[in-house]
Order: C-alpha cells, then sequence, then structure tokens
C-alpha cells in the first residue's frame, strides 16, 4: 500500500507552476528528444521530428481537450462553457490526444514529403517515454483514482479507503513499453516495428485498466454500455495493429531491418 501525497502546485515567488501541465510538457521534450535521436540513427532528418512535434503537439492538445469535454463531461461543459479553456484544471484525453496527434502528424509529414512510414516509427519510439513522464503529474494530482483495492500499489486516499490509480499504473505502462521498446531497437527491427508495437500494447493496457477505474462515488468516468470512451479507442487501436501485423509480415521477410 501506498502513502497520499499531492503535489498539485510549485509556488516560485509570483509564479505558480502547475505540475500536472509541467510534467506533460517534460513528457513531450523527453518523447520528442528519444524520437530525434533514433532518427539521426536511421539517417533521418531530426529537425523535422522537432517540427513535427511542435505541430502534434498543438493538434493533440485540442483534441485531447474536445474529447475529454464531449464524451467524459458534456453535462458540466455544456452549463459551464467557460470551464472549456480551464486545461490547468486537467481533463485531457490521451485519447483524443492521439486521435489529433496522428491526424496532423499525417498531414504535417505528407506536406512536407517525406517518408510517412519511417518518421512515424521513430515518433511512436517515442511515445511511451512521454506518457511515462506525462502520467506522472495524473499521478501527483490523483486525477484518475481507482475501485478499491489490497493490491500493493493501491494508495491509501484521505477517506480511509485504499484504491488503484490509474495515473500511477498508466505512467508504469509507458515505462514497461518504454523499456521493451529498447530492448527491440538492440534488435534492428524492421520500419514500422514501433508502430505495431504500441498499437497492440496501448491497446491492450488500456482497455484492461480503464476496467480499474473508480465506479463507486469518486471521480467516476463516463461509461457507454458499460465501457469507457479510451476502451472503446483502445479495442479500434489493438484491431488496428493486428491489421498491420498481418500486411507487414510478408514484407518483413528477407528484408534488411532498420539500424
Amino acid at each position: 500500500m501506498l502513502p497520499y501525497f499531492a503535489i498539485e502546485q510549485i509556488a516560485l515567488g509570483p509564479l505558480t507552476i502547475h505540475v500536472w501541465g509541467l510534467m506533460v510538457a517534460l513528457g513531450l521534450l523527453a518523447g520528442a528528444s528519444s524520437a530525434a535521436a533514433l532518427a539521426r540513427r536511421r539517417n533521418l532528418d531530426p529537425k523535422i521530428v522537432w517540427d513535427a512535434t511542435v505541430w502534434i503537439m498543438l493538434g493533440a492538445f485540442v483534441a485531447a481537450r474536445l474529447f475529454h469535454v464531449m464524451f467524459y463531461e458534456p453535462a458540466f461543459f455544456f452549463s459551464h462553457p467557460g470551464e472549456i479553456i480551464a486545461i490547468w484544471k486537467g481533463g485531457l484525453s490521451l485519447t483524443g490526444g492521439l486521435i489529433g496527434a496522428v491526424v496532423v502528424g499525417v498531414w504535417f509529414l505528407r506536406k512536407r514529403r517525406v517518408d510517412l512510414l519511417a518518421y512515424a516509427d521513430v515518433l511512436a519510439f517515442g511515445l511511451p517515454l512521454g506518457t511515462f513522464i506525462g502520467r506522472i503529474g495524473c499521478f501527483l494530482a490523483h486525477l484518475h483514482p481507482g475501485k478499491p483495492t489490497n493490491f500493493f500499489l493501491g494508495v491509501l486516499y484521505p477517506d480511509g479507503v485504499v484504491r488503484h490509480d490509474l495515473g500511477l499504473y498508466l505512467s508504469l505502462d509507458g515505462l514497461f513499453l518504454f523499456l521493451v521498446f529498447l530492448v527491440i531497437l538492440r534488435r534492428r527491427p524492421p520500419t514500422g516495428s514501433f508502430i505495431i508495437g504500441y498499437l497492440l500494447w496501448y491497446g491492450l493496457s488500456r482497455f484492461l485498466l480503464d476496467f480499474l477505474r473508480a465506479t463507486d462515488g469518486a471521480i467516476v468516468d463516463a461509461r457507454y454500455v458499460g465501457l469507457t470512451p479510451a476502451q472503446y479507442f483502445s479495442m479500434l487501436l489493438f484491431g488496428a495493429g493486428l491489421v498491420a501485423l498481418w500486411k507487414k509480415r510478408a514484407t518483413w521477410y528477407g528484408r534488411s531491418p532498420s539500424i
């Protein structure tokens, strides 16, 4: 059992830093840095990775907020429209962020007339590291309390109930996948491996982890026919990963691996 501690803000004189936003920013920086490093290793242009990251970040933030507003708390934001822009209070959906990132990323890479698959693969490589760091902010603010539990990683909340904390679990999930990616990298995987790996792992793990989200009066996520919006999207991700793996398997045989 882990003790409950919350760090939501850091005061530096007149400046107040929101820890959640800080960790998201650090996650973006770390993920982009690792992607740019892999781009150099694969003889791709790291500047394109950084430029793509800026556009992807903008698209992801807008889509992440809109997805949360429309699918998680539509009634609240309908009656409090001014709160839609208050992203410093939390309320960004990684699911929506991924949708925005993909749409904007594909648009940007096509506009630059570069190898879409090659650059998308190095960007996918950095995603788990960014998730690991960014989700630490969710954990420190305890934005995603889960069901009561006796699990050793459960957090003792102020109400005396030990709960799963999805911010912690999703952070560890990102760390695990990034470590797996590092192991895969040493084996010189073919281009597309990190995209497929992310689709399959994140799709499956997020679908399963969302069953642990609170349903008993804590911060309860919206559900549609018993599943969260993220779970429906996770099924699509996992399915896309299976299709991509099926289509790629033949082209990988007899092909020289990427660096």
